[in-house]
C-alpha cells in the first residue's frame, strides 16, 4: 500500500479560499464601522485560521480559512464559540475574552467571517507542565457543566471527518482514502455514549496562554457536547508535554478503556486536518505525508 498526498496535484489555491488580504480588509471594515481604527493590521498567526492583531487596538480579529473547508457554516462555529466563552467570562474563568470595544461577531463582511477578541500580552516560549494543564482541564470542565446552551454532539468528530473525506478525494491514495473512510465509520459506532457535557474540543497545551494573570484557555471553536474523555484524549495525544503525567494531574486514569476511542477519533481527526491543510500550504505537504504514514502504522492514536 501506498500513501501520501500526490505533489503534482496539490494546488496553489482552492476554490472558495480566503485570501489574506481579503480576510484584513474585511476585518479592518468591520471594526471601522464600529470606530475602531486599525492603521497596522498584523498576521499573528497563519494556519488553520487567520489571526489579525488590528493594532494599535488591542483586538485580535479571527477568519476561518482552512477551518472553513470542513465546515459549511463557519459562522454558526464562532458563535457557538462566543457563546461559550461568554458564559465563562459570567464565571469568572480563566479565559482569553471576546473584545468588548466593539460587537464581538460573528460578522459577514465580502464573504469572509470573523469574530472579535481581547488582545492578550504571553509568553509564547512558557512551557506549561502536565500538572498545570491537568489541574486547568479540570477546572475548566467544572466550569463548563453547568452551560446551558445546546451544542452539537461529538459534531467534529462524527460529522466534520466526512466533509474532509470528500476534500482529499483525489488528493491521497484511493486506498489509503478507503482506509481512512473505514476507520471513520468504525469509530463513530465506538464513540456513541457515556455521560456528556459541553467540553472545549481542543484542550492541548497550545491552547493555554501563559499572561501575568496566569494561564489562559484559548480558541474554543471545536466546543462540543461529549464525554470529558474527548479532551483528556487531547491531552494524551499532546507532543508539547507529558501527556499521561497531565491526565493523571487532572483526576484520570490515562489508561482508562473508555478514553481509547476517542484517542483513535483525535488521531484521526487530526491527521485528517493536517491533510487538508497541505492543500493550502503546499509547502506543508511532506508534514502532512508523515502524519500520515503516522497513522497508517498506528490509528489507534497512540502514538504519533
Amino acid at each position: 500500500m501506498t500513501s501520501g498526498l500526490h505533489d503534482q496535484d496539490l494546488p496553489r489555491g482552492l476554490p472558495g479560499m480566503i485570501s489574506n488580504s481579503s480576510a484584513v480588509a474585511a476585518a479592518v471594515a468591520v471594526a471601522a464601522e464600529h470606530g475602531v481604527r486599525a492603521r497596522e493590521p498584523v498576521v499573528l498567526n497563519d494556519s488553520f485560521n487567520l489571526r489579525i492583531h488590528l493594532r494599535p487596538a488591542p483586538i485580535v480579529a479571527r477568519v476561518p480559512t482552512v477551518t472553513a473547508l470542513g465546515r459549511p457554516r463557519p459562522a454558526d462555529v464562532l458563535r457557538r464559540e462566543l457563546e461559550v466563552v461568554s458564559y465563562l467570562c459570567g464565571l469568572g474563568a480563566p479565559v482569553v475574552p471576546p473584545s468588548d470595544l466593539l460587537p464581538a461577531g460573528p460578522h459577514l463582511r465580502d464573504g469572509v467571517v470573523v469574530s472579535f477578541w481581547t488582545h492578550v500580552e504571553h509568553d509564547p516560549d512558557y512551557a506549561v507542565t502536565p500538572e498545570q494543564a491537568g489541574r486547568a482541564l479540570a477546572g475548566l470542565h467544572q466550569a463548563l457543566h453547568g452551560f446551558p446552551g445546546r451544542l452539537p454532539y461529538l459534531w467534529p468528530v462524527l460529522e466534520e471527518p466526512l466533509r474532509l473525506l470528500d476534500l482529499l478525494d483525489g488528493q491521497v491514495e484511493a486506498d489509503v482514502l478507503e482506509r481512512l473512510r473505514e476507520a471513520h465509520a468504525g469509530l463513530a459506532e465506538r464513540v456513541e455514549g457515556g455521560a456528556v457535557q459541553a467540553v472545549h474540543g481542543d484542550a492541548h497545551p497550545g491552547n493555554l496562554l501563559a499572561t501575568s494573570s496566569g494561564l489562559l484557555w484559548n480558541d474554543f471553536e471545536e466546543t462540543m457536547a461529549a464525554p470529558a474523555g474527548w479532551d483528556l484524549a487531547c491531552l494524551l495525544r499532546t507532543t508539547r508535554l507529558d501527556g499521561q503525567a497531565a491526565v493523571r494531574a487532572y483526576g484520570a486514569d490515562p489508561g482508562d478503556p473508555g478514553v481509547r476511542a476517542f484517542l483513535a477519533a483525535r488521531g484521526l481527526q487530526g491527521t485528517l486536518w493536517m491533510l487538508v491543510r497541505a492543500l493550502r500550504f503546499p509547502s506543508e505537504a511532506d508534514t502532512a505525508r508523515a502524519a500520515l504514514e503516522a497513522w497508517l502504522r498506528d490509528p489507534s492514536g497512540a502514538t504519533r
